[in-house]
């Protein structure tokens, strides 16, 4: 179980909160946690567009010194204190209202993110014909506008003729495209307008809750099982969809558009910018999750050696899908007779418009529309997991008592129904207006702040020292010496880079032509602040209610580490964190019976205590 060398076996288990089955759920859990849609609809198309193979090197300086560390950081944070997101500020409870934002914002991406996987769900169902519904421009919700890539029987110099006079003269809209607004999302004219529930998307957005649901009823023990498959299937369908596109007449076009390194780019501040921001937000960092899952790991487990792990798979798994997706589009783009420009796209566009189309040229294409979206809501049900685990949890950490314990499901119950309520004005027919607006506003800059207080909370307030003792207490070994220099210095500042880049490249949302009004804009700010305004309303209670006559006195007493802060089992609790013998303390750690010694402090290793007890004292302390 990762025991340090040298000291006696320990049970090692959380009876009360449990723990993951083994090691490799935990890794699974957490890649299907970072490796959710972005890295299909976002990485290839900010890969092509910020200089093709030259932005993999800002990339990947990006993982090293930003990515990586924070993503080690969260993991032994949560692993140490066995705590949800609420629970781990126990290292210095003024800052808990940074756990209250990681809920807020957790509770906003859980909330558009499973609508997003209904629709994928939608079209998985669609997909189950002979012919896929947005294939030709002979239905009833096409326009005379509509021109399809099927539709025309012309020899490729009329097509090439045919295609410039589209492009010149009239705006081509695709059969796909016509589909998705026209028909899926029946779009209204503006965010306002909310017309009627689409009640296909509102059955798919109840299987997906449900789903979520029965994955996550027992909790990790149920979700554990299920990531065997949800991790890993996806990587299958890549590999299928991979191996269907470099086969095809175009695909190397598509790719050399997505690797050719433009290295003049290097030098453009939005191209770190943009890497520095894909890898913060790709590995989900700050929205809790990762503390959450981590809190399930048996004490002792390597955490350090995961973190590596799963954040080179996710950023692996990005460059990988851009294969996938830029052979297809090369594909379609030689088809057409145009650039490849012109058919890339990014988020819903290439998801529900610009890949389905190319699908629509392959032979049997119903097939791999259905592994395509099949693959697109196991992605996004992997990170769904985790969010709403992350709420679960630190609603059932922060009450504690046996009673809510018992009664997790009902909790879990709880959370998905209050989530498929929330996500129901997204099925309407503005719907898509408002989850780009949340997508945008409520999971941007205030992730960014949320994370760079954690730095400077831990690093700063509680100190870096405490913090390394601690790691070194768990693993065995100190973190090496260039993780404590990223976590000091590095990191919180690339961390600030991104909020001063994000600052300055701000521009109003729009979504294609439609130039959002500024009430819904005001509205995604307030969501963005909703989340980071819990830190300092948290911090303001807390130091009010803290004891001390001097301000300096209460704020010293609001940032200490509570006495309740450490290791969850008592048996873990060597060194400063052996527990004085006081009901107080007593209470909050949760004692093993089935080796009830372990747990003494080493004061009464002191006392006249002789045998096995004692030697296992002395080996504590030496820890």
């Amino acid at each position: 179980n990762g025991a340090v060398p040298g000291e006696r076996g320990k049970q090692d288990k959380s009876v009360k909160r449990g723990n993951w089955g083994n090691q490799i759920e935990f890794v699974l859990t957490s890649v299907g946690y970072a490796v959710g849609l972005g890295n299909v609809w976002r990485f290839p198309y900010l890969c092509y567009r910020n200089g093709g193979g030259a932005f993999m090197f800002p990339y990947f300086i990006m993982l090293v010194f930003c990515g990586i560390p924070l993503f080690f950081m969260e993991l032994s944070f949560g692993q140490f204190a066995s705590q949800g997101c609420l629970g781990v500020w126990r290292v210095s409870p003024m800052f808990k209202g940074v756990g209250y934002g990681m809920m807020v914002v957790s509770t906003y991406i859980g909330i558009y993110y499973n609508v997003v996987i209904c629709i994928a769900f939608y079209y998985f169902f669609v997909s189950m014909t002979p012919v896929l519904p947005w294939t030709y421009c002979s239905n009833a919700w096409n326009t005379p506008d509509c021109a399809g890539v099927l539709d025309r029987n012309l020899s490729s110099h009329a097509a090439l003729n045919l295609t410039h006079i589209l492009n010149t003269t009239q705006k081509r809209t695709s059969p796909s495209e016509e589909y998705w607004r026209r028909y899926v999302l029946d779009l209204s004219d503006d965010i306002g307008n909310l017309g009627e529930v689409r009640l296909p998307l509102l059955g798919c957005l109840g299987i997906s809750w449900v789903v979520v649901f029965l994955c996550l009823i027992k909790g990790v023990k149920s979700s554990g099982k299920v990531v065997y498959f949800t991790a890993t299937f996806p990587y299958v369908v890549l590999t299928i969809l991979f191996v269907r596109g470099i086969t095809l007449e175009g695909a190397l076009t598509g790719i050399m558009y997505y690797l050719t390194p433009q290295w003049d780019k290097i030098l453009d501040a939005k191209v770190w910018g943009d890497a520095a921001s894909q890898i913060f937000y790709s590995l989900g960092c700050a929205w809790g999750g990762l503390i959450t899952m981590a809190s399930y790991n048996k004490f002792h487990n390597n955490c350090y050696r995961d973190s590596i792990i799963i954040s080179i798979t996710n950023c692996a798994t990005s460059v990988y899908a851009g294969f996938v997706i830029f052979s297809i589009l090369g594909f379609m783009a030689n088809h057409l007779g145009v650039d490849v420009s012109k058919v890339a796209d990014h988020g819903p566009g290439l998801a529900f418009v610009a890949y389905p189309e190319a699908l629509t040229l392959l032979p049997i294409s119903p097939l791999w529309s259905i592994l395509f979206f099949f693959m697109l809501i196991l992605l996004g049900l992997g990170t769904q997991f985790c969010l709403l685990e992350t709420l679960v949890t630190a609603i059932v950490d922060e009450v504690g008592n046996e009673w809510i314990i018992r009664r997790k499901t009902f909790v879990t119950l709880g959370v998905a129904v209050a989530g498929f309520l929330l996500g129901v004005p997204l099925t309407t027919q503005a719907g898509i207006y408002w989850l780009l607006l949340m997508d945008n506003y409520a999971a941007s800059f205030s992730l960014v702040v949320i994370s760079c207080i954690m730095c400077v909370a831990i690093m700063y307030i509680y100190g870096h020292r405490n913090y390394f003792k601690d790691i070194e207490m768990m693993l065995g070994f100190p973190p090496p010496l260039f993780f404590q220099i990223c976590w000091r210095f590095i990191s919180p500042a690339i961390i600030f880079f991104i909020l001063v880049f994000t600052v300055i490249q701000y521009r109003p949302i729009s979504y294609n032509d439609y130039v959002y009004p500024t009430w819904a804009i005001s509205i995604g700010f307030l969501m963005a602040l909703s989340s980071v305004i819990c830190i300092p309303i948290y911090a303001i209670y807390k130091v009010c209610r803290s004891e001390g006559h001097t301000l300096l006195e209460r704020l010293k007493n609001a940032t200490k580490a509570s006495k309740d802060w450490g290791p969850a089992l008592a048996e873990h609790r060597s060194g400063r964190y052996a527990p004085a013998l006081s009901p107080s303390t007593e209470s909050h750690l949760e004692v093993q019976p089935l080796q009830p010694e372990k747990g003494q402090s080493e004061a009464a290793a002191a006392s006249p205590v002789q045998g096995s007890n004692g030697s296992a004292h002395s080996q504590d302390s030496r820890l």
